[in-house]
Order: structure tokens, then sequence, then C-alpha cells
């Protein structure tokens, strides 16, 4: 992402007044993860950076550059997450029990 335009450019006279509201957004834990510590590194918040990705994308625009893309596959590597687009709409959600405890494989009897 290039960062720089997000809080370096950024001036009271282009800033846009908007409504934001809570969302409950479920996705797979290590993704999570990896988008938490990239917004981290560059001191902005999850849902501003969630915004930038989608607002490039519906522009048909890459909101990384060089550099962070490659602190993305530092992080994807420090998270073990090994998905990468060919994966988008083929993940399928592990059933959980109380607590967030992975149900036990197998019937009841």
């Amino acid at each position: 992402m290039n960062v720089p335009w997000y809080i370096g450019t950024m001036i009271k006279e282009s800033q846009l007044l908007i409504e934001r509201v809570q969302t409950g957004v479920r996705m797979e834990k290590r993704l999570l993860k990896v988008l938490k510590a990239f917004a981290e590194y560059h001191d902005m918040s999850l849902g501003d950076l969630l915004e930038g990705i989608v607002l490039h994308a519906f522009d048909g625009k890459t909101p990384f550059s060089a550099a962070s893309l490659k602190r993305i596959q530092d992080l994807k590597k420090f998270y073990a997450l090994d998905l990468d687009s060919s994966a988008s709409h083929r993940l399928k959600e592990i059933k959980s029990g109380p607590a967030g405890k992975k149900a036990a494989s197998g019937k009841k009897k």
C-alpha cells in the first residue's frame, strides 16, 4: 500500500466527511493477523486499511507498493499464511463447538 498518501498528503480541505458503521465481518484467522499487523506497521486502523484496499480495488488499481508487498510477504510467512488469490471463494470454515473449540470429527453414538 502506498501509505504516504494516506498519512502525508491528507489535508483538511481534501478530507471527505463520511459515516462509519460497526460490522461483524468474519474472515480467515491468519489473514486477519496479517492485515492487523500491516495496519499497525503503518500506524493506521484496520478499518482505514480495508477501506483503502477496497477503494483501490473498485478502481481497478493496486493498493500496494513493491515495499508493501514485501512487508506483506514477510507477515504472511511469520503468521504461516499460505493462502493466495487462488484460494478465493474456495475457503470452507471449520465448524466450532462451544467456546470456539473445534468440533470432534466422527459421529456420536
